[in-house]
């Protein structure tokens, strides 16, 4: 049966205003374009993530690389994801905090999980065709971190204070954490023009990228300015903490400073305590004494959400000095009066 002239006109009136000929149609006869490998694709992913999902996902995106490489986006599916979270809590390596390599198998599908969220954006497959987010990721523990208790936090800084090869400098870094609850990134982070000797503040850049001013004690300020003026700081963006030598510290003399201590303190090791425990402890005093609205606002998680209720509670940087005075027992030059009596925290790291 003979085509109907008029509807092939019709047609060649349709594909003249698409613009497409039919030696297009017939170049493109062989089926739908296919998807990239695992392997091609990853390179995409890596460059659309931040630094934190490259550090926290890098190792796994590039075991996914060498399981699944040659395979297409749409040819892994959710028991390969399961086999590979199983694997790797298996041999996760032994560490002092350790859940017996659940954190690893959290990890494995959080990481599954970005990587494909990248490829439904690219428009490559559609959201139900992700086999990670088939997979449940395993629910997580509650934290075994706590407040360290007066006598704890005494016998963290004299192990500190009287080993190493470099006391002035953990001295500092202790009582960083102690007095601002920051996190490591946040103290890494800190340049010559964060610090404001005159306000006694801190300009802390921390996870997601916020940024925020943290009230510290005046003694503070003053030995963090010698420090940095002391090892070579001078232009605005230098690294505020340095070894002796005058480079700028890396999260390793962290892991140095509690091995070190954990070697002197057996229980700090046991518990597997860690510089985080210092958030923990400062702001369980701040909300013991203050509340929670300032602890929340101490601990800058003013621009997380929370129920309904934090609407109506939220302090300001006045109120955050307010308590790191009574805190260090230290008067500080943007604390509003209250009238209200504690007695500062001891334990409290003592400056050289």
């Amino acid at each position: 049966m003979s085509a109907d002239p008029t509807a092939i006109a019709a047609a060649r009136q349709v594909l003249a205003h698409l613009g497409v000929t039919l030696a297009d149609l017939e170049s493109h006869t062989d089926g739908p374009v296919a998807l990239p490998t695992i392997a091609e694709y990853l390179p995409r992913v890596i460059a659309a993530a931040g630094p934190g999902a490259q550090r926290t996902y890098g190792t796994y995106w590039q075991r996914m690389a060498a399981a699944w490489g040659d395979r297409p986006l749409d040819a892994v599916v959710a028991t390969d994801v399961e086999a590979m979270k199983q694997q790797m809590t298996a041999t996760a390596r032994s560490r002092r905090n350790g859940r017996n390599g659940r954190h690893a198998g959290e990890h494995v599908i959080a990481a599954a999980r970005a990587f494909y969220s990248r490829a439904i954006a690219d428009g490559l497959i559609d959201v139900s065709a992700s086999p990670a987010h088939r997979v449940a990721k395993p629910r997580r523990l509650p934290s075994t971190r706590r407040a360290l208790t007066p006598h704890e936090l005494e016998e963290i800084n004299a192990a500190a204070r009287t080993s190493g090869n470099d006391v002035i400098l953990d001295a500092l870094l202790l009582r960083l954490h102690t007095e601002t609850a920051c996190r490591r990134g946040g103290a890494l982070a800190l340049r010559l023009a964060d610090l404001d000797r005159t306000n006694g503040l801190v300009r802390l850049t921390e996870k997601n990228g916020t940024v925020r001013w943290q009230p510290i004690t005046l003694d503070l300020a003053e030995h963090l300015r010698a420090h940095a003026h002391d090892r070579g700081a001078v232009q605005t963006t230098d690294p505020l903490l340095r070894y002796r030598n005058g480079q700028p510290i890396s999260s390793r003399r962290y892991d140095h400073l509690w091995k070190r201590i954990g070697e002197r303190l057996p229980w700090v090791a046991v518990q597997g305590i860690s510089t985080h425990w210092l958030r923990h402890t400062t702001l369980t005093w701040v909300e013991r004494h203050f509340g929670y609205g300032i602890a929340r606002a101490y601990a800058g998680h003013t621009d997380s959400p929370g129920s309904s209720t934090t609407t109506y509670i939220k302090a300001d940087l006045n109120d955050v000095a307010a308590a790191l005075s009574a805190m260090a027992g230290q008067p500080h030059p943007l604390a509003v009066i209250r009238e209200i009596s504690v007695a500062p925290v001891t334990g409290t790291p003592v400056l050289p």
